[in-house]
């Protein structure tokens, strides 16, 4: 009795140094993850005072203004709905647990014939966003590279762009 009363206790201790090891195995990985954008960011009320600022910037920004296109853009789009859909793709393309449900670049901009001065604007302006709330160089680099690969859905040619 002894015998069986000594193995079942170094069998039980065994699986508690087997569970214990896995658990600080498991903590160990998650330690060595490193912290998604969206973390790095500050999460979705971070990002979303971020948007704010920057929608605001757009809306003032007079080369983006001297477009008619995107001038009447603005009187059908409400700033409110803008800051929530740029909020939501930030929080997604970070990745963060928000789920962006607008258009397509290339459908939500195509018809405001974007040109590359209009782009250098609004990247003028979203730096000095970044800037205002000191978003550290390696998340500002991150994110302008995302801006970036929307470029050629919302720029469109200097040929094709004609202003009426």
């Amino acid at each position: 009795m002894r015998i069986e009363l000594a193995r079942v206790r170094t069998m039980v201790l065994a699986s508690v140094i087997v569970i214990m090891a896995g658990a600080a195995t498991d903590t160990a990985m998650a330690q060595v993850t490193p912290p998604s954008l969206y973390e790095r960011l500050g999460g979705a009320y971070s990002i979303a005072t971020v948007v704010d600022d920057f929608i605001e910037r757009l809306l003032v920004n007079a080369t983006l203004n001297a477009n008619p296109a995107i001038n009447e853009a603005r009187k059908r789009v409400p700033k409110a709905g803008l800051k929530f859909h740029v909020t939501a793709m930030v929080c997604e393309v970070s990745g963060g647990p928000c789920k962006y449900t607008g258009r397509t670049m290339k459908e939500s901009h195509h018809h405001l014939n974007i040109n590359q001065a209009e782009w250098d604007a609004m990247v003028v302006d979203f730096k000095a966003t970044l800037n205002k709330f000191k978003v550290p160089q390696r998340e500002q680099q991150e994110l302008i590279t995302i801006v970036g690969s929307t470029k050629n859905d919302i720029v469109r040619s200097s040929s094709s762009v004609s202003r009426q």
